[in-house]
């Protein structure tokens, strides 16, 4: 195999599909029967310069698969292969990747940056191949300049895949060091500075102490700054791309350098390439993130004068000179921009960053963008007018609404107007979503004054249901203005001002669903989360009228479903997917409406047998959106049965285990398991039949490395359900589900020095923990099993004394927390009392609690108190 290697790499891209097919087959095998043998001949394609670029290039690609995979589970048993891989083999592979560094094929080296740095990614973190930056770094003096732009490639790609601190401070420096004097304007070659400019951008999370050594971070800023102005465009792009980066990784280091970004980058938006342009642009709209998170951190309640606030008010500073230079970006719109999809342009960047401005400074910036906004909005070019609805429509979020309501009370009826009578759809589709960002931002019941009223409440849906009829763009934002319309009068009360309206403006989205061309711009998908949300904010008035749609929402579904059995082509079956989905949520959202108020409950009941049935169809058809959506409906129609929903068990039990076992698809797994509660709240000790089985599903799951963490969570709340649910029968689980708490209770405990994405994951998974005990305190309260317990008390109260001592516990897990220990008092009583009495911190945790100014943690406190008070005193 090894010696044809090269014929089998051109057939794998053969045109004709049976060589092709052929050709793959014979790789598979090869890399499943001899591994060794088969990265070799890989390597050595890629690294010889006799073969054809196309088997080099794929030999290469292949290789780069066989390091690495999108999925952790794969990706950890792909690495694993490679580190038990000879010595000698892993030797002579990394030698042919080297070797190709200095290849004249540009595709051959480039592949080959990349598989180096796979490779560095799995070896340096366990301390092999320490050789390979060295022998980098010596490359970078090589005399051909495509070994040096090469090896740059090299660096950037291996920063990205390895974490900085397994690279020595000295080599970091080192690698710096070669990077920037690789962007240096002295540079000669701009292939070379184009790739040091990349890497930099790969590395500069490995430039912390650089950063704050004044002299070496002057140094690089000023490279980088330099690179903007290069003659090269893509040199200009990546050298700004690097300076965004620098805003947020190095925000408190800036201020030397503002005055003289402001300048490049304000001319660099005015006159240089449109990519170019959007870094420029980005670098704002980055700095305005930045501040936003500082600002909302501190609550916005100190002074300028609080030195310890890292905030620098970039922005405020920047206003007088930033705001008019985003309102011309504005008037750069392209002609076709509404239709698609992904667009990004100069106009919508300049929109994009005049709102993170204004949420950034609030009230200030008003009175600079007014001006722009009378000046233009009545005038006969409709790019004056286009951009001056932007510009009204961006600034609509983070200034106070006192300075806000007297604008758009003026503002309104114009929009109104200009929604129905301006006859440019561009202008029409900004108007109807500046309308939206009205309803969103300035109506409801956290609003003082009302912008909506009596009197121009028809005028509103008149107008926007008029252009539920417009092209699809323009009333896929009307059917966003009327979401936010509806979910302003979600508190009103019994009586909306909507009411009147309901039966027209449902009847408008659903004829809306059904246009010819309800495909394009997410039209359809708009219409029916708008009627859910209409729904949802429905007051009891209307209750008849959802009665109503329940049929008709019901043959649509049966209708998708009909459709399917006439096996479609797959470009219409995705439709009939996303259009189930789309049903399944609306009936969801309908039995939550009608399934839990008293007055409706018993009429939307007599649906439940045929909704049922149709949900039971739809799994069938096997789509992974549509049976997660399904699986959230049926949670909440088992809610809604309560006990009678027993009576669907046996046949919707193989479409639990089937969510349960769906690793691929884990948001399907998650939201079965989160069914799984719904079920054990609503058939309480019924459910016992079909515990076995969730159990020893549930003990898969959470023993298995393919399932991703996120799922594992609420798999221990599950736990806490079931046995809420069953009580001391319970018992037969204590065995297993106690060492799996145990375990992952002490790796969630110690969490020091890990980051923000881990502490938010951590803090979910104590919280699954935490209730999974809760449950099972309750379960089995007063039965004659609780002393079953008392052995696993210890452990419990040793996890609360640690996360109490970490101190990195959200609110949530307080709450639940504080709410355990009262559990394990109240269910355990006196044989608990001594043991809470010798713990660490219970006192000092409750009396934090009873302080504590949420009142949900205090109401917990409180009722633990209580607890532990009659267990101590018995």
């Amino acid at each position: 195999m090894a010696t044809e290697i090269t014929l089998v790499l051109l057939n794998a891209q053969s045109a004709d599909g049976t060589v092709r097919k052929q050709a793959e087959e014979n790789l598979k095998q090869f890399q499943e029967q001899n591994l060794a043998g088969f990265l070799l001949s890989l390597a050595g394609e890629l690294s010889n310069d006799e073969k054809p670029v196309d088997s080099r290039k794929l030999a290469g690609l292949i290789l780069k698969n066989a390091l690495d995979a999108k999925e952790q589970h794969r990706k950890f048993e792909l690495v694993q292969k490679w580190l038990s891989l000879d010595v000698a083999v892993k030797g002579q592979v990394k030698t042919c990747l080297l070797q190709t560094l200095s290849s004249p094929v540009p595709d051959a080296r480039s592949t080959a940056s990349q598989v180096i740095a796979k490779v560095a990614g799995i070896e340096l973190p366990q301390k092999q191949w320490p050789e390979l930056i060295v022998s980098l770094l010596g490359n970078i003096h090589m005399v051909p300049v495509h070994v040096k732009q090469a090896t740059l490639e090299t660096l950037g790609y291996l920063c990205e895949e390895v974490s900085p601190d397994v690279v020595e401070q000295d080599q970091v420096n080192k690698i710096l060091t070669a990077v920037v004097q690789g962007m240096n304007a002295s540079e000669g070659n701009n292939e070379v500075r184009l790739a040091a400019t990349r890497a930099l951008y790969n590395a500069l999370g490995f430039a912390q102490a650089n950063f704050t050594n004044d002299m070496e971070r002057d140094y690089i800023m000023r490279v980088v700054c330099e690179a903007t102005l290069s003659s090269e465009v893509k040199i200009r792009q990546a050298a700004y791309e690097c300076l965004v980066s620098i805003s947020s990784t190095y925000y408190e280091k800036l201020a030397p350098y503002i005055q003289d970004i402001f300048t490049i980058t304000a001319k660099a938006v005015r006159e240089d390439e449109e990519a170019v342009a959007l870094q420029a642009m980005e670098f704002w709209s980055s700095i305005c993130d930045e501040e936003i998170d500082i600002l909302e951190e501190y609550g916005g309640d100190f002074s300028v004068a609080d030195s310890d606030i890292p905030c620098f008010y970039f922005i405020k500073q920047a206003l007088p000179a930033l705001v008019p230079m985003l309102l011309e970006t504005l008037l750069k719109q392209e002609e076709d921009q509404d239709q698609d999809e992904g667009a990004w342009n100069l106009a919508m960047a300049g929109g994009t960053c005049l709102g993170l401005v204004a949420r950034a400074v609030g009230d200030d910036i008003v009175p600079l963008v007014m001006p722009f906004i009378q000046d233009h909005i009545a005038t006969a070019d409709w790019r004056q007018r286009e951009a001056a609805t932007y510009a009204f429509g961006s600034i609509l979020e983070g200034p106070s609404p006192d300075k806000l309501t007297p604008i758009v009370n003026v503002a309104l009826e114009f929009m109104l107007s200009a929604l129905t009578k301006d006859p440019n759809n561009h202008v029409k589709d900004t108007t109807a979503w500046t309308l939206g960002r009205i309803f969103e931002f300035l109506h409801g019941s956290t609003v003082e004054t009302p912008i909506i009223n009596n009197t121009n409440c028809q005028q509103i849906i008149t107008v926007l249901l008029q252009s539920l009829n417009d092209v699809p763009n323009v009333a896929e934002k009307a059917c966003g203005a009327l979401y936010f319309l509806a979910q302003g009068f979600e508190d009103v009360g019994s009586s909306s001002p909507l009411t009147p309206y309901f039966q027209e403006i449902v009847q408008a989205l659903l004829t809306v669903s059904h246009r010819e061309d309800a495909g394009e711009s997410r039209l359809r998908t708009a219409a029916y989360e708008t009627l859910n949300e209409v729904v949802r904010c429905s007051t009891e008035e209307t209750a008849p009228m959802v009665m109503q749609l329940v049929p008709v929402i019901m043959m649509e579904l049966h209708n998708t479903l009909e459709a399917q059995v006439q096996k479609l082509v797959s470009d219409e079956r995705e439709k009939q997917n996303e259009l189930q989905g789309l049903l399944c949520g609306c009936l969801q959202v309908i039995i939550q409406k009608l399934g839990t108020s008293e007055p409706t409950k018993h009429a939307f009941m007599q649906y439940a047998d045929q909704i049922m049935n149709l949900f039971l169809r739809v799994f069938a058809c096997r789509s992974a959106t549509v049976h997660e959506e399904a699986m959230l409906a049926i949670g909440a129609l088992a809610y809604a049965a309560g006990p009678d929903f027993a009576k669907y068990m046996s046949e919707f039990y193989k479409y639990v285990e089937m969510g349960l076992q769906n690793y691929e698809e884990y948001q399907v797994c998650a939201v079965t398991v989160g069914v799984v509660g719904d079920i054990c709240r609503a058939l309480e000790d019924k459910v016992m039949p079909y515990c076995d089985g969730i159990m020893t599903h549930l003990l898969k799951d959470l023993s298995s490395n393919l399932l991703h963490r996120s799922v594992k969570p609420p798999i221990f709340s599950c736990f806490g359900d079931i046995a809420l649910a069953i009580g001391e029968n319970f018992e037969k689980y204590l065995s297993y589900a106690m060492p799996m708490l145990q375990s992952a209770a002490e790796l969630s405990a110690h969490t020091s020095g890990a980051d923000d994405e881990m502490i938010e994951y951590t803090n979910l998974l104590r919280n699954g923990i935490l209730e999974a005990y809760s449950g099972i305190f309750q379960g089995f309260k007063n039965s004659p099993k609780t002393q079953l317990l008392i052995p696993y008390a210890p452990h419990i109260l040793q996890f609360l004394d640690s996360i109490y001592m970490e101190k990195d516990m959200d609110d949530v897990v307080m709450k639940t927390a504080i709410g355990v220990l009262g559990d394990l008092a109240d269910t355990l009583g006196s044989n608990a009392a001594a043991l809470i009495q010798q713990s660490m911190s219970s006192k000092d945790f409750l009396n934090e609690c009873l302080t504590s100014e949420d009142h949900l943690i205090k109401e917990s406190a409180e009722w633990a108190q209580l607890a532990i008070h009659r267990a101590i005193s018995v």
